[in-house]
């Protein structure tokens, strides 16, 4: 293991267990080093990973913004990091429909009719009933499934749904060249999210869960492209 990340794995640790949180401070430089036994080489380099992941910043000098500062919580640093290998890795879009699947209507199953991330889902509901672009709809589309998301109330669901935000977008916007009537599309889709709502605030979770599966899955098969499923 390179030196560097036992510096990792050692903040890991701390917020992890509750040590270290948002607003926390490391060790300085020279004394972090000291008590793992690592260089302050190493002891830089690590923080500045986690200065580009978003989980710290690293002020100079002295004062109340010197030091190494928790600024974010770990999960947004894997949304960050899911975002990248996404974007890389030209995934095939059953596989992104297969994951979409999974994880929504886990949430949909598991959100309440009290979450407050459903007034932003019917605010965008109303905002996709106006006559807009295929672009500005699939956009408001997607926020709307991610405040589903996060109505389920898990911080790494909703990681994972942010890091899939542009894939889905980016799927969803390809596949409209296939379809034979988009106005009638978009049309059953308004339709089909104020069903999965609803269904959320009745507090019928199985069948909101049914309801977001049918859903993502009829756009793909709408697309000519089959089954998403395997």
């Amino acid at each position: 293991m390179r030196t560097h990340q036992l510096v990792l794995h050692w903040i890991e640790d701390q917020l992890s267990g509750g040590q270290l949180a948002v607003g926390g401070r490391l060790p300085a430089e020279r004394s972090l080093a000291e008590q793992l036994g690592v260089s302050r080489t190493s002891v830089r380099e690590a923080i500045r990973i986690l200065e580009a992941m978003g989980v710290v910043r690293a002020g100079v000098g002295s004062g109340p913004d010197a030091g190494t500062v928790v600024i974010s919580d770990p999960t947004a640093a894997l949304g960050s990091a899911l975002r990248l290998h996404v974007a890389t890795q030209h995934l095939p879009v059953a596989d992104i429909v297969e994951t979409r699947v999974l994880l929504e209507s886990w949430a949909a199953a598991r959100a309440k009719p009290g979450a407050p991330e459903l007034g932003l889902a019917a605010a965008l509901l109303d905002d996709m009933d106006a006559d807009r672009g295929v672009d500005d709809f699939l956009a408001l589309d997607v926020r709307f499934h991610l405040a589903l998301a996060d109505a389920a109330g898990n911080a790494v669901v909703s990681a994972m749904m942010g890091s899939l935000r542009e894939a889905i977008q980016g799927y969803a916007e390809k596949l409209t060249a296939n379809l034979p009537d988009w106005g009638a599309t978009a049309a059953r889709l308004r339709t089909e999210h104020r069903e999965i709502l609803a269904a959320i605030m009745n507090d019928d979770g199985g069948r909101a869960a049914e309801l977001v599966a049918a859903h993502i899955e009829g756009y793909y098969k709408e697309a000519g492209l089959g089954h998403a499923s395997r």
